[in-house]
């Protein structure tokens, strides 16, 4: 059973994650900056206050983690002292690194969307190697997934991942185009495609013409 100091807890460490306070962390979920004070933790009376599903689901996607990154902070002993959103991640293990540019020509990935063939630079990623199996790294090139993405920032891709609705995934079609979008919806003949720039169509693709599709699980920014 989670406990109140848990959950308070993995807020102020995803905070931590992303160089920011609590009341920053509030501001850019679009909160009132108090509401993760740590004297709102507690009533006047001293009865323990916990924050909403609503809360913390503004937060994730405020800063882009996922459900499981925030379970993570909740384990024992998890640290609180990772590197900021957009440092360069602690050493761990190497991981393929490719641009999105490169993304988009041929002989870089097989058939479902792992790694293949030269070309590939690395990057260095905190997670031991078998976490890192078939996982690689997009390079963001240009300004057309501004304001969440910039160009050089770093998505760590896990092809193997379940996609779920409103996940965050980079997209290859099978006439070599790479996009990273947000998952709409998902039909047996169809996929719906949120545009992460507001100055760009959102895209609405038959799984006919879709190469590959993966979630992104982490990005330095």
């Amino acid at each position: 059973m989670l406990s109140h100091e848990q959950i308070w807890s993995a807020i102020d460490r995803l905070a931590e994650r992303h160089a920011l306070t609590p009341s920053g962390l509030a501001r850019r979920a679009g909160l009132d900056p108090t509401s993760f004070n740590k004297s709102k933790r507690l009533s006047a009376d001293g009865r323990l206050r916990w924050p909403s599903t609503e809360s913390i689901a503004k937060v994730l996607d405020a800063t882009g983690a996922s459900m499981e990154q925030f379970l993570a902070f909740l384990r024992p002993g998890a640290a609180s002292s990772e590197q900021p959103h957009g440092a360069a991640p602690p050493q761990g293990s190497s991981i393929p690194l490719l641009g999105f540019a490169q993304a988009g020509a041929g002989g870089f990935f097989d058939d479902g969307g792992f790694p293949a063939g030269q070309g590939w630079d690395v990057v260095e990623f905190p997670a031991t190697p078998a976490q890192t199996s078939g996982v690689y790294a997009l390079e963001v090139q240009g300004e057309s997934m501004m304001p969440l993405y910039r160009d050089g920032d770093v998505l760590i891709v896990e092809p193997a991942a379940q996609v779920r609705r409103n996940d965050r995934v980079v997209v290859r079609t099978r006439k070599g185009e790479v996009m990273a979008k947000v998952l709409l919806r998902q039909s047996p003949r169809s996929i719906e495609l949120l545009s992460l720039n507001p100055e760009h169509p959102n895209r609405t693709l038959e799984l006919a013409d879709v190469d590959w599709i993966a979630r992104i699980i982490w990005a330095s920014q």
